[in-house]
């Protein structure tokens, strides 16, 4: 399962959470300007905006799980078992598999208005990457410096959801996730006020109280009030270090630690990696679960009139700084 979330300072941040039992392998992967896409509908782009993200790459194709462009505008997908729907093939439409939403979004679209436009005529279609590579069931956040969107294929058709909170998990669906929030409306960054009596007094015997209440185990829906309530709350310098220190912050309050979700046999789903996208500045940075060293790609530092991709692999290992 996953946490996706936007976050802004004197800069905007674009991130998210993989939470899985386990690794493809992935890489930072830069598609600059050049580089053909080749889309199932028939369509060829190429010429376009240039991307950096995480993606698994097959037959030099990237398939991103989250990524921006160089005008600022990210996306990621996030797993949505059960509720996921794919359609059959729409002439009417434009039809868009799964796995190629993402460089479809970004490549063409510099703003969420300009997503908005794009998506009027989507038919997310039930075509697979490979017989290999099945089209996972999967939602979506779209953000550019100032809004959100949520975009679910669902049985109904396609749902198009202004997203307030820039925070999306999994399950249930998006709609039913910002309705729970109405639970949660009394949490406060504050000492709690006594409105249980008049006639008894309690003690605030530890900081925090103001949040009891607010969810701690992993659940998507509890993930996604956390999250909300942390970000939404959460404080943080203007500087580049700060923001990016204070966005991997909010992440970790959500994140997946091996060995509490079981997932069957020695499986163990957990944070894979995170990531934390600097949406002005085009810089993409990552942590993964064993290196809590944070490590920054810079799409500006390569040649984004290219026609190749290219790709960084993930530093895993455990970094320490020895102090003496």
């Amino acid at each position: 399962m996953c946490t996706a979330i936007t976050y802004k300072t004197k800069d905007h941040y674009f991130g998210r959470n993989l939470d899985l039992e386990y690794s493809c392998k992935e890489t930072v992967t830069i598609t600059p300007r050049n580089y053909p896409f080749k889309f199932r509908n028939g369509k060829e782009i190429k010429e376009h905006y240039a991307i950096i993200g995480m993606a698994y790459v097959d037959s030099d194709y990237p398939l991103y799980y989250d990524a921006i462009n160089e005008k600022g505008l990210g996306m990621a997908g996030l797993n949505f078992p059960q509720n996921a729907f794919y359609h059959d093939l729409d002439n009417s439409k434009d039809n868009v598999a799964p796995f190629e939403f993402i460089p479809w979004i970004l490549t063409q679209c510099a703003s969420i208005e300009e997503v908005k436009k794009l998506l009027s005529n989507l038919n997310l279609a039930n075509i697979n990457f490979s017989e290999q590579l099945p089209a996972s069931p999967l939602h979506w956040i779209i953000a550019d410096q100032e809004k959100s969107l949520t975009v679910e294929s669902v049985k109904d058709g396609l749902k198009i959801y202004d997203n307030p909170v820039g925070v999306l998990t999994n399950n249930p669906p998006f709609d039913m996730q910002m309705f729970n929030l109405n639970n949660y409306m009394s949490l406060s960054i504050e000492p709690p006020v006594n409105n249980f009596s008049k006639d008894l007094t309690f003690d605030t015997y530890s900081r925090g109280m103001g949040a009891l209440g607010l969810p701690g185990d992993l659940s998507s829906a509890s993930r996604f009030v956390k999250a909300t309530f942390t970000k939404m709350n959460s404080l943080s310098g203007v500087s580049e270090e700060e923001s990016i220190s204070q966005f991997f912050h909010i992440l970790t309050s959500v994140e997946q630690q091996r060995g509490c979700v079981h997932m069957g046999e020695d499986k163990y789903e957990i944070t894979i990696y995170s990531s934390c996208a600097n949406m002005d500045k085009g810089i993409y940075y990552y942590r993964t679960y064993e290196n809590s060293q944070i490590t920054a790609v810079n799409m500006h530092k390569e040649n984004l009139d290219g026609n190749s991709l290219v790709s960084y692999n993930l530093i895993e290992e455990c970094k320490i700084f020895n102090q003496n």
